[in-house]
Order: structure tokens, then C-alpha cells, then sequence
């Protein structure tokens, strides 16, 4: 019987027959996109980061375009869309779109100007907020994941005790007992680095330094067990309430309490990587930890972070929000949504635009970047989205 007909020649002309490879990136846009409220969630993102962007051109400079600090004490508490009065008004303090768009308020300042600046405060602060968090949160996951089993000895208690009390007495101005005791704790790490070889195996007999106390994910996840014990916005407010105001100690704060879910979503993914095959053969190559961990370990374990990045922004700029709205926020002549929020609610009934302004605004913007990250988790996680 002949089969010749059955056969197909593979040729270089017929390459193009075949079906195209589709990449990562289109494979997640269709998933991503059959996701009407998520979509919605990422334009609403993107038009509130170029509204901030040029609420920073406008309102910033010696001479802005929209001045937030401008006071008109004869054109307070004016409605939206209002007209101004140029007769009492000198040419300076006119605006310059030649109506308030959305009012005054007590001190006759424009609310349009001060929302383009707070705009611009909140994604300041959203973003860095979580990017420091972020960056804690795959260090110590990561450790936490790849080490997990490595012993934490005495001498590493006691070098990490030295060093901090070293720090704690170079702040209160003793700089004798400081740097005894930070010098103390680092030659103690680097003998502890050098010598540890050497007691491998028979350490606890031979040298009490190297007497296991913990592991390293013992350490690391009873860190964060304490941190989430803690009630995180009361813990920011007692440290704000200490601190200087800043809107630079405001982003520091808030993103050394909010590492925690990020920590646990990379020890996870660490955990589950480091038993898969392309990681023992990668070992029994040669690779470096160093290598391993940053070439193989975090591309693979980034998805989980960039949803719980996206989710903490949201949260980043409720939390200063919050903390505006209760005087302990950024600090004036900054305008954030929280004291423009705050300030409104002594007119809520004379002037109810200062209240409703910015609150609709935060609920919004909040809502937007949750909507994206729920739809950023559902289009990575391969066991909830549809395969082509």
C-alpha cells in the first residue's frame, strides 16, 4: 500500500505554516483582558498617574501654574464650577482656568490645585512605600525560603545584640560605648564567618559561639508572626506621633510594617522552587547561591510580589490617608487627600464638596488598584486561568 500521499514534506517554505509560539506577555494579556473590571482597574490607574504627574508640573516651581497655597480669604468656601470675583480679587490671585473647578475652601485656596498636589503625594507615597517593603519582604522570605534550615548559632545572637546596642548608644551621644560595642559586634560576625568551617560538624562542643539557637526560618517567621500581631495603622500612629513630621518618615514607616505578606508569599514560592529539578541540576553544576537565587529563584517567584505590590499600593495610600485625616500625616504646606478631607469636615454641611471631593477620590483610586491586582493574581496564577 502506498503512503506517499500521507506524508508531508517539512520544508523551509513551509516554517511559516506553522502555528506561531505565543510569549508569556501575550498569553497573560489574554487572560488578563477578558477582565472587564480589572482592565477598568488599570485605566483608572493609568489616568490617576498621569493626572498626578501633571499635578506635579503645575503645582510646583516659584511660580506654578496652579498655586495650592494660594490664600483668598474673600473667596472662601466657593461652590464648584464658581466664577470668581475679579473686582476683589488682585491679578495674581486669579485663577488661571478662570473658574474654581471644584470650589474653595476655608481659606479661599483652590481645592482643584490642592487635589493635583495630593495626587501626586499619594502615588509618591503609595510607591515607595511599597517598594520598601517589597525589598524587606524578599529579603527576609528569601531567606527564610532558600536558607530555612540553616542554624542561627549563639555567636550571631550575641554579634546582633553588639551591634544594636552599639547603634542604640551612638544615638543617645555616647560615642566611647558605641563604638565598643559595634566594633565588638563586628569582629565577632567576621571571626564567626571565617571560623565556621573550621567547628563544622563538632561546633557545639567545641566552641559554645557556635551553638545552634534557631533556625533561619524559625527566625523569620516568628518575625513576622510579632508584626502581624501588632495592629499595623495603631503602630504607624505611635511611631508618627514620635517621629518628626515627614513625608519621607511617613513612606519609611509605612513600609517597614507592611513586609509581611510579602515576606510569606516568597518564602512560599522559595520553598516549593528550591526541591524542583531545574534548581538540583543547576546545583550539581556549580552554580552559586547568589546565582541561583537571583537567575532562577526570584523570576520564578516575582508573580505573587507584583499582586501583593499592587494591592499594598492601595493600602499605602489609605494608610496616609488615614493618617492625614488625623493630623499625624504630611506635613503642611504639603496638600494630601486625608487633610483636605479633614479640613472639610468641619463644613460638611456649609461646604460638603471638601468632604465628598476627596473621599470619592481615595475610594476610587483604592478601588482601582485593588481591581488590578485581583486581576494581575488571576491572570498569573496558571491554576485559575483558562489555557489557550
Amino acid at each position: 500500500m502506498n503512503t506517499d500521499h500521507k506524508k508531508i514534506a517539512r520544508t523551509p517554505e513551509d516554517a511559516h505554516l506553522q502555528a506561531p509560539r505565543k510569549s508569556i506577555f501575550f498569553v497573560f494579556w489574554h487572560d488578563f483582558k477578558k477582565n472587564t473590571t480589572a482592565v477598568a482597574g488599570m485605566l483608572i490607574f493609568l489616568v490617576f498617574f498621569v493626572i498626578a504627574v501633571t499635578g506635579v508640573i503645575l503645582t510646583t516651581g516659584t511660580d506654578p501654574v496652579l498655586d495650592p497655597s494660594l490664600i483668598r480669604l474673600q473667596e472662601k468656601l466657593r461652590p464648584p464650577l464658581s466664577q470668581p470675583l475679579v473686582e476683589d480679587l488682585s491679578p495674581d490671585e486669579i485663577p488661571k482656568m478662570g473658574i474654581y473647578v471644584l470650589g474653595t475652601d476655608e481659606l479661599g485656596r483652590d481645592v482643584f490645585a490642592r487635589m493635583l498636589q495630593g495626587a501626586w503625594v499619594s502615588l509618591t507615597v503609595g510607591f515607595v512605600a511599597v517598594g520598601i517593603s517589597v525589598i524587606i519582604g524578599i529579603i527576609l522570605g528569601g531567606w527564610a525560603g532558600y536558607y530555612g534550615n540553616h542554624k542561627i548559632t549563639l555567636g550571631h545572637v550575641l554579634g546582633v545584640v553588639s551591634i544594636v546596642l552599639g547603634t542604640v548608644w551612638l544615638f543617645r551621644n555616647q560615642p566611647f560605648a558605641g563604638i565598643l560595642f559595634f566594633s565588638a559586634g563586628v569582629l565577632l560576625a567576621g571571626y564567626i564567618r571565617k571560623a565556621r568551617k573550621k567547628f563544622m560538624g563538632i561546633s557545639s562542643r567545641k566552641n559554645l559561639l557556635f551553638f545552634p539557637v534557631l533556625s533561619m526560618d524559625a527566625l523569620v517567621t516568628g518575625l513576622i508572626d510579632i508584626m502581624l500581631c501588632f495592629p499595623s495603622f495603631f503602630l504607624i500612629l505611635t511611631v508618627v506621633a514620635i517621629l518628626p513630621s515627614s513625608i519621607y518618615n511617613i513612606m519609611i514607616i509605612i513600609g517597614l510594617t507592611s513586609w509581611m505578606g510579602t515576606a510569606r508569599f516568597v518564602r512560599a514560592e522559595f520553598l516549593a522552587l528550591r526541591e524542583m529539578d531545574f534548581i538540583t541540576a543547576s546545583r550539581a553544576l556549580g552554580m552559586s547561591d547568589r546565582r541561583i537565587i537571583f537567575l532562577h529563584m526570584i523570576p520564578n517567584a516575582i508573580a505573587p510580589v507584583l499582586v501583593s505590590a499592587t494591592i499594598g499600593i492601595a493600602t499605602a495610600i489609605l494608610t496616609e490617608a488615614g493618617l492625614s485625616f488625623l493630623g499625624f500625616g504630611v506635613p503642611p504646606p504639603h496638600a494630601t487627600w486625608g487633610n483636605i478631607l479633614s479640613n472639610g469636615k468641619n463644613f460638611l454641611f456649609d461646604a460638603p464638596w471638601l468632604t465628598f471631593v476627596p473621599g470619592i477620590a481615595i475610594l476610587i483610586v483604592v478601588l482601582a488598584f485593588n481591581l488590578f491586582g485581583e486581576g494581575l493574581r488571576d491572570a498569573l496564577n496558571p491554576k485559575l486561568r483558562e489555557r489557550l
